[in-house]
């Protein structure tokens, strides 16, 4: 497997649609388990209390008012009810015999044998038998009042509610165990085909990873519609696959440039070896001429191959060492006893910083400077200033010009001008594009145009300023 389709599938072999949606499903059902239990945990404690203390309230209102009754009367026949409350019984204090009860008792022994305590008058009990002809397991909430000299006597008035069904019988607690499974069920099938639905498009860019080779790098992983977490995810690894592949083009068009232009010098040179090795008489004046000839060509082959590294190491964005320079110095120390056929003129006189690497900017002045030299008639002018936060060196010539149509063409690799070829048949053509490169790892620009100053061609290379020292 190729390294770049194997780094992408790296990528993605962590991410596993189907084990995610099991995950999610699993924990998306136990955080709801613990949630539900400890809602119906609370709401059958509190239901019950609220169900059972409303009970309570109920029949101690309905004692208190035969309390009262009783105070000063017996009741003629039968104690009379109201719903909810239909049991109630006068019972003596001592004997708990049933001196009284409503219609639901009649002939009934007594709700319970407890009485209040010594100091308490008041009784609230839960009391489960066979009162009232009920099943063994219903059970009632019982209030009494314990009261002296009444119609009766001394009498323990007891009144009695029966628990509701849905409490007495575990009604509620399946109920609520009921629609708690209902629910976690409801939440596995929405978590599993939701989280499904949602990681369909991870199958998807799954599957066009799969299908990316180093022959493939223009291929991109579709971007869900959903501005979400997995679209930002498809978008940053359409943005690796763009690096990708712009790093893969790079280095095809390094071997692409450097087979192309060692190809002929190195024929060239080994014809020659072949020619003066094959002559049975040489001549020693046309070997020595042969070999300074060949000493060119390898000194020529020399800049093409470094030019050539250095064009590799810039692809490859390798960092640099930046310090803060004044670019003023620099082309003042560069060029102001620089002697050639044309005259060289250097105008600027503050200091104007950049952050760079000093050697990289002087190869680029150097590159630019030289370029001039080449075309120019008789005069060179170096214009150093700052505009709008930027450094701007400009670089006139009054040779012939670029034509318009050429000004970005002579910056492609081994782009040359006939012009060019003519005056240096021995360049390389990398020297403005390695030139523009650099420039552009510096954040700034290069750019070549009509000289007004001068008339020939313009050179301006703008530099973010750093007017500030480090500190």
């Amino acid at each position: 497997m190729s390294e770049p389709r194997a780094q992408t599938r790296s990528l993605w072999s962590r991410i596993r649609p189907q084990s995610i949606r099991g995950r999610v499903t699993l924990w998306a059902v136990v955080v709801i388990a613990v949630v539900l239990t400890l809602l119906s945990l609370a709401s059958f404690i509190l239901f019950r209390e609220v169900v059972l203390v409303q009970l309570r309230d109920q029949a101690d209102e309905e004692a208190r008012h035969v309390v009262e009754h009783i105070t000063t009367e017996r009741y003629e026949s039968s104690i009379p009810t109201n719903e909810p409350i239909l049991r109630i019984q006068i019972v003596d204090r001592d004997t708990y015999e049933v001196l009284a009860s409503s219609d639901a008792l009649r002939g009934m022994p007594a709700l319970t044998t407890k009485r209040p305590s010594a100091d308490d008058f008041h009784l609230v009990t839960v009391d489960c038998g066979e009162a009232a002809g009920d099943e063994p397991t219903d059970c009632y909430q019982v209030v009494g009042y314990a009261i002296d000299d009444s119609a009766y006597g001394d009498v323990i008035v007891l009144v009695a509610t029966q628990t509701p069904q849905v409490l007495a019988h575990h009604t509620l607690e399946m109920v609520l165990a009921g629609m708690s499974v209902a629910l976690l069920a409801g939440t596995a099938v929405t978590a599993w085909y939701g989280v499904g639905r949602a990681l369909r498009s991870v199958d998807r860019i799954s599957d066009e990873i799969d299908r990316i080779s180093v022959s493939g790098l223009h291929r991109r992983v579709p971007v869900p519609k959903n501005d979400d977490e997995i679209a930002h995810l498809a978008r940053t690894a359409n943005e690796t696959l763009g690096r990708l592949e712009e790093a893969v083009a790079r280095q095809r068009r390094f071997v692409s440039d450097a087979s192309h232009e060692l190809r002929n010098p190195i024929a060239g040179m080994i014809t020659k070896l072949e020619v003066e090795l094959s002559d049975p008489d040489p001549d020693l004046r046309a070997r020595e001429r042969l070999l300074a000839g060949l000493l060119s060509d390898t000194e020529r082959l020399e800049n093409i191959v470094q030019d050539l590294l250095e064009m590799a190491r810039l692809d490859t964005g390798v960092v640099m060492n930046r310090g803060r320079v004044d670019l003023t110095a620099l082309v003042e120390e560069e060029f102001r006893e620089r002697r050639g056929h044309a005259q060289l003129l250097i105008h600027g006189s503050d200091p104007v910083y950049v952050q760079v690497n000093r050697l990289r900017l002087a190869r680029v002045l150097t590159n630019l400077v030289a370029n001039a030299e080449r075309h120019a008639e008789s005069r060179i002018d170096i214009i150093v200033g700052h505009t709008h936060g930027s450094a701007v060196v400009e670089v006139h010539d009054d040779g012939s010009g670029i034509p318009e149509k050429d000004r970005e063409r002579i910056f492609e690799r081994f782009a040359r001008l006939p012009e060019s070829r003519e005056r240096d048949p021995g360049g390389s053509g990398l020297g403005l594009p390695i030139s523009r490169e650099i420039v552009h790892s510096f954040n700034g620009t290069l750019v070549a145009g009509h000289s007004d100053l001068l008339g020939g061609a313009l050179f301006t290379l703008r530099l973010p300023e750093d007017p500030e020292p480090n500190t």
